[in-house]
């Protein structure tokens, strides 16, 4: 469904004050969501590093490797095109997953990076993703044309990720890093705007909580991979 031309209906016969209440409400639980998804990626992260057994086991183990990567991929891919066929809480349980599997696919930084690079770069991230939603929010701009482009940029980046696997070339991923970086502060601000537009044609509250976890897991998947290539840029090297 073509959000973008598709005016939003009254909310149950009231005024528009009643509908910004209602988008509010789900952009609300968008965000404590998407924070809570945050915390278990982050707590996940610690528990494996923390630990050789863990570590052995999801990065020591190919099985484990590859099924846990292509269970991620799956998921991200899946779940927003088959959420209005689950339950709420198989939604939402599904997306906490995907959160933690991320929290221990991201265990291996602690090793490549210093903890002081990754904690600022934690803040930079949290302050370049926080300007970028309020913009994407509050902008009365269409950004419906930056999106399109943006997601087929999203297709090129990662054709260049794949080459660079076999190039292994510096510059090659120093412009993957920079352009990450620009890539998903623009889907930033594009999604933002795009779930609140969902949120402003569907007005039922029964799909309220599908619509904020979707919404959810669009937003920190901009948010991880931002901190992914912001880490790349600072990272100054190793713990070791």
């Amino acid at each position: 469904m073509d959000y973008n031309r598709q005016t939003p209906p009254v909310y149950y016969g009231g005024n528009s004050t009643s509908l910004t209440t209602h988008v509010n409400a789900i952009m609300r639980k968008v965000y404590v969501r998407m924070f809570i998804g945050l915390l278990i990626s982050a707590f996940c992260a610690l528990g494996v590093a923390a630990s050789p057994a863990a570590m052995a086991f999801f990065f020591g183990n190919k099985v484990v490797f590859w099924v846990m990567l292509i269970a991620m991929f799956a998921m991200a891919w899946v779940l927003p095109s088959r959420f209005m066929k689950m339950s709420q809480g198989a939604v939402l349980g599904c997306f906490f997953l995907f959160s933690g599997m991320m929290g221990a696919w991201l265990a291996p930084i602690f090793y490549v990076y210093k903890l002081g690079t990754i904690t600022y770069t934690l803040f930079i991230t949290a302050g370049t993703f926080g300007a970028m939603s309020v913009y994407g929010y509050f902008t009365k701009r269409d950004l419906t044309g930056m999106g399109n482009f943006l997601m087929m940029a999203l297709f090129g980046l990662i054709i260049l990720m794949i080459v660079n696997i076999f190039a292994h070339s510096s510059t090659i991923g120093w412009i993957v890093s920079i352009v990450g970086v620009l890539l998903f502060v623009g889907l930033t601000a594009w999604d933002t705007q795009q779930m609140k537009r969902i949120a402003q044609a569907n007005m039922d509250p029964t799909m309220s909580d599908k619509l904020a976890t979707i919404g959810a897991m669009n937003l920190y998947l901009d948010f991880i991979n931002l901190f992914i290539f912001l880490l790349r840029i600072f990272g100054g090297g190793s713990n070791d």
